[in-house]
């Protein structure tokens, strides 16, 4: 076997490793929380679905790209969830360490690729960026939304944390951001955010 498919194949197999990695979301059709390979399947496909929406012209592969490796780092740093002040604080730190050994399994040019591609989601300052962060953000707020607000009840969290959240990224989108106003409304009227 040649070096750089040895090299491939290990992080195929550190890849593996998001099915076990359990976030704060629920799947609609089972009680259970979905891990990061089932959030970055589902987030690359609704980039896909929901990219007309764009108010921009996008390199939708890119932003693809983007989410499907935005949640690697999650192997070695864990999911923060959201609204968990304390583990924020901390996450940059912990992503970037995660990042460099991660991407480091890489062969150089699939390295400097991937962890760039990681690097631009994060600092989310290119269209594609900021786009791939608005999906990321609305994957999680429709599932909840669907499943009566159950993440959002169980952490106690307030509407003014779910638009603070998500406001940033009206720009990006108008047809999605009605969406999302329309759905921490409603949510809120019902109750399901404080």
């Amino acid at each position: 076997m040649n070096d750089r498919l040895k090299k491939q194949l290990d992080f195929f197999i550190e890849l593996d490793k998001m099915k076990n990695l359990y976030r704060q979301t629920y799947i609609l059709h089972e009680n259970r929380k979905e891990n990061d390979a089932e959030h970055s399947w589902h987030i690359a496909v609704t980039a896909f679905l929901f990219a007309e929406y764009a108010n921009k012209a996008l390199d939708i592969n890119k932003v693809v790209k983007m989410l499907l490796l935005h949640d690697v780092v999650e192997i070695d740093a864990g999911d923060t969830y959201c609204y968990d002040a304390a583990g924020n604080s901390t996450k940059s730190e912990r992503e970037e360490k995660a990042a460099e050994r991660l991407f480091g399994l890489l062969p150089d040019d699939q390295k400097k690729e991937f962890y760039g591609l990681w690097r631009e989601f994060e600092d989310s300052r290119t269209d594609e960026a900021r786009f791939a962060a608005m999906i990321d953000r609305i994957q999680p707020l429709l599932l909840n939304y669907t499943k009566d607000g159950i993440s959002w009840k169980e952490h106690d969290v307030y509407k003014d944390q779910v638009l603070g959240r998500n406001t940033d990224y009206f720009k990006e989108s108008d047809e999605l951001a009605n969406l999302i106003t329309t759905v921490i409304n409603d949510a809120a009227e019902k109750g399901w955010l404080k």
